[in-house]
């Protein structure tokens, strides 16, 4: 069995990073699982055969197919006996994962798809092979590999399909860069579905079946992400990070860091000081 890839430590970008890639000549019968992953995982079968199980659904999958892996979702794959795979995979996550996979019509009730348009995902991940050593050129490098991969996979899916979902899809991508241009202010989502055009409602019902969450809580996290990113530069004050980050009141900041955190601001700070000691 020949394996070559990496794990990147590095899992710091709240919109999409990279966390692992790699790719495998299977002995037969090679197999994972059951298991689960806290990360989307996208294994493309370069040659030979395989199954794949999951909810419940049989996938016998060869040559140009490749199957998807979604967080907190059990799953089994075997390589066959006679003519296992070779393949390789992808692992990524983040905020905006799982919408680029909607843009490609990929989903847990569509984890298939198949790609015969040349060897680019081939050569993109033998890329972020060769891009494995840390360092932050390289880590540029595999951040863009990883979007030209996935710009693949939407350019390759049915364009019929996914016009269904694409005005949601839409919504969402405007939603988020709100979100990321505007958390250092006093934004709510009433002023969120208010530039979007949408009922409040609706705008959380399609937060929550995209993103399983709602706007606030969205916010919230992607507020108290960004806050934790400022706490390394020690020059920074407690207060100062709150107000970057939309909380004139430090202490409601406070507040909501440690119930999303697990600690106070000041503690985490200590905590981020003795790693790096």
């Amino acid at each position: 069995m020949s394996i070559s890839g990496f794990v990147n430590s590095k899992r710091d970008n709240i919109d999409l990073v990279l966390y692992t890639c790699g790719k495998e000549t299977c002995k037969p019968r090679h197999s994972y699982g059951p298991a689960v992953r806290d990360h989307f995982l996208i294994h493309y079968i370069i040659d030979g055969e395989g199954s794949y199980y999951v909810d419940g659904k049989t996938y016998k999958l060869t040559k140009n197919q490749a199957f998807v892996i979604f967080p907190n979702v059990l799953t089994y794959y075997e390589a066959d006996e006679s003519t296992p795979w070779y393949y390789n995979w992808v692992g990524f996550s983040g905020f905006k994962a799982e919408n680029y996979l909607k843009q490609a019509n990929i989903s847990r009730n569509n984890p298939i798809f198949t790609y015969k348009r040349g060897d680019l995902i081939e050569k993109y991940v033998d890329e972020m092979i060769q891009y494995q050593t840390p360092t932050e050129e390289n880590e540029l490098k595999l951040h863009g590999l990883l979007f030209l991969y996935l710009s693949e996979l939407v350019g390759n899916a049915d364009k019929h399909t996914i016009s269904e979902n694409s005005q949601k899809d839409i919504y969402i991508k405007k939603c988020i860069e709100y979100i990321e241009k505007n958390f250092s202010h006093n934004i709510s989502v009433t002023n969120l579905a208010e530039y979007i055009g949408l009922n409040r409602s609706y705008l959380s019902s399609i937060f929550k079946s995209y993103l399983n969450m709602s706007p606030q809580e969205f916010l919230i996290k992607y507020r108290m992400d960004k806050a934790t990113e400022f706490m390394s530069t020690p020059s920074l004050s407690i207060s100062e990070i709150s107000r970057s980050v939309g909380y004139e009141d430090p202490l409601a900041f406070s507040k909501i860091f440690k119930k999303i955190k697990g600690s106070s601001p000041k503690e985490y700070r200590e905590i981020m000081k003795e790693r790096l000691n």
